[in-house]
């Protein structure tokens, strides 16, 4: 057997004892702080802005935008769109527009059969279905006496100012003795068929680009032509036309989205939150590299704006501040809106999760205070605290009430409907799938005081936040004795209740919450058990570092000690995920499992389980890197960046592999500004590849539909998705929504702040 695998199965699977080798991290470049960020503008029409089907987009001299549609004509000055006064829509077979000099000009063509307008300088082509139509001032215009045969897709002006045309029967250039075939062949001749071309442009160094079913090709300096299909990145082929744009840059319009090319990699916008309708007819780019599109249901524009990660992470602030944040302690998961698009319709309401979603957010306040200094972090960390803490002292006092320590998993005032109505009846319908599941009341209990209802049966993903973030508040918020000791209060007696009940979470009938079990009792020899006996062990070692590292009391590395020596608790944490390899598992669990790993390892004692952790880590780690989550990539270098481990084979590197922090760098910058639940369309794409029945298939979920990768192998960018939290399914293809829920920017502000606290970010 090969010696790398002996390695790899003697340290994974035999329990050979490893031991750390702790050496300098490796230098890390920054992500720099500016960059360009990517913005639809259509979801914010201008006055009179013209809708319906756009037929082309004109962009004359001095940056003026016109859009032609129903034989109109509109101007977009400033920040409103005006119908030009001189239009006659009752002359469908006359095409009227303005020359190079201002001047009107009436084309003796039916408009409905123009593609585009080109402009060189002071001649124009008015370019229809049947033959490009020249315009110069002062002087009639002159057809170019196109054959009829062929339809024309698209006209482009070479830099040497001939014409070349895409048509339905190929591409051909304008010459000397009339029109001529480009034939399409590589540098090992190769040939491509263009029996049927659809869209050319020259991009900014002078290279012609042209669009088939069949993919792009381009031909370059050595005359040479280049092909690119879905194997090489291209996303779709259903084209109706290119444009080009600065420094290289050449967009695609297609029937579904628009794409760009950048020079080195596509990239594919589609769906309400990019354009205001798939069906891209025509797209022109300006002088600033903005894409204008003429689509279906109006004209769509996506600009590129300068910006710092500093200034993003402040926009994401203000609208979690002024839309998302709910009730006076400030929970914060995400906002329905009564109108779609409309945050001023925001209506935040409780969400199972708030604990955890407000201590990953408050968790991001604590690394912004403590790489910033700024005092509205610091306010912001407290609230998350209070909030936090309040869950646990809500629980308390009431009739009924849990032992002391137990947490709520979220509240909702005593003015809102009552939550318990009707839920025993949900809870019988749920326990028909989830032999498990809970079925008792109250399951929103009253507090004492009479002015909350709050949530019971929490979950271990609300554990796993609390204790995520309340290290991080201790040792980087916290900054008095009075302070810190109302954290280790409500640290030691969540702790405390779970080792008193034999290591679960005991709710207010005296059971076990569903999830919340960690004790060897049932993860070690109960058959319901065995899928969470990595996860939850791992858990439980986590909790009681943090209890140890927040109270000073070395009672709990004790616990834990035993929990590893007598019932095996660092041996189960070797394989805390159920997984059939990229793609499979629960990513839940996946958000859950990194924050015990950080901690684990950032606060625990123990040398022999750090060695174990540590490796497991990797493993974790090396399973999800290519789902582009920057909070994991961050979470992980955190830790493991330049460690390794020593065993009898050697030394075995658990540094993050090369590309961890591009990927990372990619998802911050191009996480949409837009928060909105607008809906994705990927499973239709050609550079995506389908996974595996084997890793699509899972104890969780018996058949996922339409999962994937790209063929790079990793998940599409965040830009072609969306999601609330890191814990929704990446490999997912295709996302639901219509606009009518604000999710928080948690999952851009937590990456940010810990990558800018442990230095993989440049400072503002």
């Amino acid at each position: 057997m090969h010696r790398d695998r002996l390695l790899n199965l003697g340290m994974a699977f035999c329990g050979v004892l490893l031991a750390s080798t702790l050496i300098a991290a490796p230098a890390v470049t920054p992500i720099p702080q500016k960059f360009r960020q990517e913005i639809a503008r259509h979801h914010d029409p201008s006055p009179g802005a013209p809708s319906g089907l756009i037929q082309l987009i004109d962009l004359g001299n001095g940056g003026v935008v016109r859009a032609f549609t129903g034989g109109h004509w509109y101007r977009k000055t400033d920040s409103r769109w005006e119908a030009e006064p001189t239009l006659d829509p009752t002359a469908a077979d006359e095409f009227r527009m303005a020359d190079a000099a201002g001047a009107a000009v009436t084309v003796k063509v039916p408009w409905a059969s123009v593609r585009q307008v080109l402009r060189r300088g002071t001649v124009q082509w008015v370019v229809t279905e049947s033959d490009p139509v020249e315009v110069r001032p002062g002087r009639p215009a002159r057809w170019m006496g196109w054959p009829s045969r062929m339809r024309i897709q698209q006209a482009a002006m070479a830099p040497d100012g001939r014409l070349w045309v895409a048509s339905s029967g190929g591409l051909f250039e304008q010459r000397a003795e009339g029109w001529g075939r480009v034939e399409l062949m590589d540098g090992v001749g190769r040939v491509w068929a263009t029996t049927n071309v659809l869209g050319v442009t020259f991009d900014s160094d002078g290279s012609p680009w042209i669009a088939t079913r069949a993919g792009v090709a381009m031909r370059g300096a050595d005359g040479a032509w280049k092909f690119f299909e879905g194997k090489d990145g291209l996303p779709w082929n259903d084209f109706t036309g290119a444009a080009a744009g600065q420094a290289g840059t050449v967009w695609f319009s297609t029937r579904l989205g628009v794409i760009r090319w950048d020079g080195r990699d596509f990239h594919y916008r589609q769906g309400k939150r990019w354009l205001p309708s798939d069906d891209v007819r025509h797209l022109e780019i300006d002088d600033e590299g903005g894409m204008w599109a003429a689509t279906a249901e109006g004209v769509g524009r996506i600009e590129f704006r300068g910006m710092t990660l500093a200034e993003k992470a402040e926009l994401y602030q203000g609208e979690i501040e002024k839309y998302v944040k709910r009730t006076p302690y400030g929970y914060v998961a995400e906002a329905p809106l009564g109108k779609p698009g409309d945050r001023s319709t925001a209506a935040p309401t409780d969400s199972d999760n708030d604990g955890l979603w407000t201590a990953m957010y408050g968790a991001g306040e604590c690394f912004a205070y403590a790489a910033t200094k700024d005092p509205a972090a610091k306010r912001r960390a407290k609230q998350a605290f209070e909030a936090l803490r309040f869950l646990q002292k809500i629980t308390q006092g009431g009739d009924p009430s849990p032992a002391r320590g137990y947490v709520a998993r979220t509240i909702r005032p005593m003015d809102w409907p009552d939550p318990n109505v009707g839920r025993i009846e949900s809870d019988r319908r749920e326990q028909a799938h989830d032999v498990l599941w809970k079925a008792y009341e109250p399951r929103w209990p009253k507090s004492a005081d009479g002015q909350w209802y709050w949530k019971g049966d929490t979950s271990s993903d609300e554990l796993d936040g609390h204790y995520f973030f309340y290290p991080l508040y201790y040792d980087l918020v916290a900054d008095s004795e009075e302070e810190k000791a109302r954290v280790r209060e409500v640290v030691k007696d969540l702790t405390d209740h779970l080792v008193g009940h034999g290591f679960s979470l005991v709710d207010v009938d005296g059971q076990v919450t569903r999830w919340g079990v960690y004790g060897p009792q049932d993860l070690n020899r109960n058959q319901y058990w065995w899928v969470e006996r990595g996860l939850n062990s791992l858990s439980m070692l986590s909790y009681l570092a943090v209890t140890a590292h927040v109270t000073g009391d070395n009672r709990y590395h004790d616990i834990a000690r035993e929990l590893v020596e007598k019932h095996g608790y660092a041996q189960n944490l070797m394989f805390p995920k159920v997984q059939q390899g990229f793609g499979s598992g629960n990513q839940s669990d996946d958000e859950m499992a990194f924050m015990c790993f950080y901690n684990l390892i950032r606060y625990g004692k123990d040398p022999e389980i750090q060695d174990r952790v540590r490796y497991s880590f990797f493993q974790y780690w090396a399973n999800d890197q290519p789902e582009l989550n920057p909070f994991f990539h961050f979470a992980y270098a955190g830790q493991n960046l330049g460690q390794s481990i020593t065993n009898g084979w050697g030394v075995f590197p658990v540094s993050p592999w090369e590309g961890w922090l591009e990927d990372s760098r990619d998802a911050l910058y191009g996480l949409p500004l837009d928060r909105l639940n607008w809906g994705h369309k990927n499973s239709h794409r050609l550079d995506v590849v389908r996974l595996a029945r084997l890793q699509s298939r899972d104890l969780y979920e018996a058949d996922r539909a339409a999962r994937g990768h790209r063929v790079d192998g990793k998940v599409v960018p965040v830009e072609n998705r969306h999601f609330n939290h890191w814990n929704t399914d990446p490999w997912h293809l295709d996302y639901g929504g219509d606009g009518n829920e604000l999710g928080a920017g948690t999952v851009f502000l937590l990456p940010y702040y810990m990558g800018l606290y442990h230095g993989y970010i440049e400072k503002p």
